[in-house]
């Protein structure tokens, strides 16, 4: 028998009977050495290089996940006794359906939408797990591409968060932007976005923010949710919200699902994307929902149906776990009170921050104009802080930034606000 094989060095060897000789020598080239080096995420360079800072009194205000007033991890109680729960169950293992648990798609709709709402009583939502908030964008969006029936544009607010047009990008669609917020303000450009929007081209796509606005933490006051519900169904646009902070922003589940309740209300067939990821803590679970607003029950069955196809390829079902950790405190009434009570801890922690930065910038000696750090709600702020700032900030005092100078709330504490504000007024006076 014949045996052929290659050398280390690529060479073909063959059996010629009284030996093995080389019969060719083949240099074997890379399959990938056209593939070029990827940017940073601008987001992990930021704690990467806080992690390299050797200066005692470093702040890391880059990261996206809560943090408690020592800077650490926040499990949240209800978590953990929603899990012990679980354990006494004996739960097993078993795939979840394609669609996801349907416990935790009820519960989720029900949480956006508000108990006893009219849509779920008429069967008018198909809801699906996902892969947290991302992958129900990916879900949208990919549902979007393969039927929505006009526009491949999708019009999302200047700024967004940086996976929006990377996704929509991504699902062969096209971002395109309207304005929204007002660099000299620091604060929401209403009338710009008015403008904008009665410009897009009917049945086109908006993506909305529906409260905290990533990366700004500017949202429009309800009158002005409003008027921009008005405007787009004047314009016959096709809405799609993206809800990652429901409960999160204000410490309020209902309030800070007004928006997305009042589209509803006045006739708007939306899709919604949720995540537990900030509202739960449940980061590392990556448990969401995506859903869509239908106009019949034959209807909800036919986008139900085509939602499954589309999520089949991508990871066949969706991880059990989150979901059952969410589907256990939302279906447990003494539990999901607990956690409405811990969800209110998280987010009012938040919001003492932003008054204790603000004054203490004032305590500072600034005399710039610092409302707008108590006017924006939500994990992030933009500060207003321009490059060579932040840059400043970072070089000489060690607080780590995005260069757009947005700062994550919860990177900020009672033992370090005074020293923030310090630096921070250092590199603006």
């Amino acid at each position: 028998m014949r045996l052929l094989a290659f050398s280390m060095s690529g060479s073909l060897l063959k059996n010629a009977g009284n030996g093995i000789s080389v019969t060719a020598s083949r240099k074997v080239s890379s399959w990938w050495g056209h593939v070029e080096m990827g940017p940073p995420d601008a987001i992990l360079g930021v704690t990467e290089a806080f992690k390299r800072d050797q200066n005692p009194k470093k702040i890391n205000l880059g990261v996206g996940a809560y943090r408690d007033d020592n800077g650490k991890p926040f499990v949240l109680p209800s978590v953990i006794k929603a899990e012990q729960q679980m354990r006494s169950k004996n739960l097993d293992k078993e795939y979840s359906p394609i669609s996801g648990n349907p416990e935790f798609c009820q519960h989720s709709i029900n949480l956006a939408l508000g108990d006893g709402n009219e849509i779920v009583a008429n069967g008018l939502n198909s809801t699906v797990q996902s892969i947290s908030g991302t992958g129900a964008l990916w879900i949208g969006m990919k549902f979007l591409e393969h039927f929505f029936p006009s526009s491949r544009d999708v019009y999302i607010p200047s700024p967004s968060w940086g996976n929006h047009a990377q996704i929509i990008k991504l699902a062969k669609l096209t971002p395109k932007s309207y304005r929204y917020y007002d660099p000299k303000t620091c604060g929401l450009d209403f009338q710009g976005a008015l403008e904008d929007i009665n410009k897009i081209p009917e049945k086109s796509v908006i993506l909305l923010h529906a409260c905290a606005h990533n990366p700004t933490g500017v949202d429009p006051k309800p009158e002005q949710w409003q008027e921009l519900s008005h405007l787009i169904k004047k314009k016959n646009l096709f809405t799609f919200f993206d809800m990652a902070y429901q409960g999160f922003a204000s410490g309020d589940v209902n309030r800070d699902a007004q928006a997305v309740r009042l589209f509803v209300k006045e006739g708007h067939k939306i899709a919604l994307s949720q995540s537990y990821a900030k509202n739960m803590g449940l980061y590392g679970e990556r448990v969401g929902a995506f859903s869509l607003i239908n106009s019949g029950k034959e209807e909800t069955a036919r986008t139900l149906s085509q939602l499954k196809i589309l999520i089949r390829p991508m990871y066949s079902n969706p991880p059990i776990h989150g979901a059952r950790i969410v589907s256990e405190i939302l279906g447990d009434p003494e539990l999901k009170k607990e956690w409405l009570a811990d969800v209110k801890l998280m987010a009012d922690r938040i919001i003492s921050v932003r008054t204790n930065l603000r004054d203490n910038l004032k305590k500072s000696g600034s005399i710039r104009d610092w409302s707008h750090i108590t006017d924006q709600i939500g994990m992030f702020c933009f500060t207003g802080l321009k490059a060579p700032e932040v840059e400043n900030l970072t070089k000489n005092f060690s607080v780590y930034l995005t260069k757009d100078g947005r700062i994550s709330m919860a990177g900020v504490t009672s033992k370090n606000v005074e020293y923030l504000a310090h630096a921070i007024h250092e590199v603006t006076k």
